[in-house]
This record gives structure tokens, C-alpha cells and sequence, in this order.
């Protein structure tokens, strides 16, 4: 008898401790789509208010982990430049003095999770004094800046093959056309230039991440043979916009 509760209280132990993990497994995912929805608000106001925007600057407490907001800064104009200054908070009459205490916050909200895909827009400013740190804002459209990426190095991509497993959204695979019998042509690429492919995948990390974005831009392949191993559930088509 005893040891019958015994397998009892263990089968529920079991099915208590899967419900926990497929618990916290959700709570990560809706984390990271927040993240990303913040992210994608406040670079739509901030650009709104303050057009040549394309950085937001902060100072960052490690101890604390909290972001304090410094202003929003413009297009480095040279690789040993600094980007312009183009709010502090301090201006008079500025747009987006309206928006400072909502950016701060966002701000705050977009990095709060240690594994955002916030964080990987984010680097240090080396033109900067002290502790001074960027986070850049996402393009308008993503799927296009993909696209304009790619075919920077595959001018004639009309599609990519990402894995959700590699890195994120690593590119294992460039979709150049059709070949006889309508079957795909593909191309395993060659190394990305790092900022290129750095760029490549946090985009894509961001998409998967927004469940709007993923299912507009994403279609699953089934029984995929993955180039770097076997069989894979994890990939996805994500077929490229027109580019000007």
C-alpha cells in the first residue's frame, strides 16, 4: 500500500513538475514578445516625435540591472564619429519632451527581461564618456531590411531559410529560384560579413520572438534535412519583400 502511494505521489510529482516547466517555458515566451511589442512602440513615437532618431542612449546599473535613460541620438556619421546629440531632455520645446518619462519606462520594460531580444540591439557607445551604452532602434519593417541585407551579397534571394535553434536566427540556407521540375534552388551561404550577419539574426530573433510577425512572415518546412545535422522542426521559409 505504501508503495503504491509511493508511485502515486511520484506520477504527480511528475506531472506537477512538466506543468511548472511548460509554465515557465510560456512565461519566457510571453517576456520576449513583450519585450519586442515595447521595443517596436517606442521606436514608432520616438521617430514620430524626433525623426532622425535612430539611438537611444542610456546609463546602465549592473547591480540593479536598470536602465537610466540619457536622450536619443542620430546616425554616426563616420566609423571613428559620434552620433549627433539630438535629445537630452533638457531641450526647450522639443517633441519628445512629452515623451520622457514614457521612454524611460519602455525603456526600462523593452531590457527587463536578462534574455530579451531587446539586448541584442544593444552595445556600448564607444564615442561616448563613462558609462554610456546604445540601444538601436528597430527598422519599420523588418522582413524589408532583411531582405535589402540579404541581397546586399545574393542579389537574386527571393527567400531564406532560418533555424530557430542555431543562434537564434541563424540563415542556413538562400532560396535563389526555381530549376526544373519547379523544385527550389537553394544555397548554403558563405560566411556573413559579422555586422551583416549579426544584423541578419537579431531581426530574425525579434520576428520569431513577436507572435504577429511570425506568423505573417514565417511558414514551418516539415521533414527538413538540416544542412548542419539531421531532421529539424525548428526551421523555418521566410520569403524576402521586394526591395527598391
Amino acid at each position: 500500500m505504501k508503495i503504491k502511494m509511493s508511485l502515486r505521489n511520484l506520477d504527480r510529482q511528475e506531472v506537477l513538475a512538466q506543468q511548472r516547466a511548460d509554465l515557465g517555458a510560456e512565461r519566457k515566451r510571453i517576456e520576449q514578445a513583450y519585450a519586442v511589442a515595447v521595443l517596436d512602440d517606442m521606436a514608432a513615437y520616438v521617430r514620430a516625435a524626433c525623426p532622425p532618431a535612430v539611438y537611444v542612449t542610456f546609463a546602465y546599473d549592473g547591480a540593479s540591472r536598470t536602465p537610466e535613460l540619457l536622450g536619443v541620438l542620430g546616425a554616426q556619421p563616420s566609423r571613428l564619429g559620434a552620433c549627433p546629440w539630438l535629445w537630452d531632455g533638457n531641450a526647450r520645446a522639443h517633441p519628445l519632451n512629452d515623451y520622457a518619462d514614457r521612454l524611460a519606462q519602455d525603456l526600462r520594460e523593452a531590457l527587463a527581461p536578462a534574455d530579451s531580444p531587446a539586448w541584442a540591439t544593444v552595445g556600448p557607445n564607444a564615442a561616448g564618456e563613462g558609462n554610456s551604452w546604445l540601444l538601436e532602434l528597430p527598422p519599420p519593417d523588418r522582413a524589408v531590411r532583411v531582405a535589402e541585407l540579404v541581397r546586399q551579397h545574393y542579389a537574386n534571394a527571393i527567400a531564406v531559410v532560418v533555424d530557430q535553434r542555431r543562434a537564434g536566427g541563424q540563415v542556413i540556407e538562400i532560396v535563389e529560384g526555381f530549376g526544373r521540375g519547379g523544385a527550389e534552388t537553394r544555397t548554403t551561404p558563405a560566411p556573413w560579413p559579422c555586422r551583416c550577419g549579426d544584423a541578419i539574426a537579431r531581426l530574425v530573433v525579434q520576428m520569431f520572438a513577436l507572435p504577429s510577425l511570425a506568423d505573417r512572415h514565417f511558414t514551418q518546412v516539415y521533414d527538413y534535412l538540416h544542412p548542419y545535422g539531421g531532421p529539424s522542426d525548428l526551421v523555418r521559409v521566410m520569403p524576402l519583400p521586394p526591395t527598391e
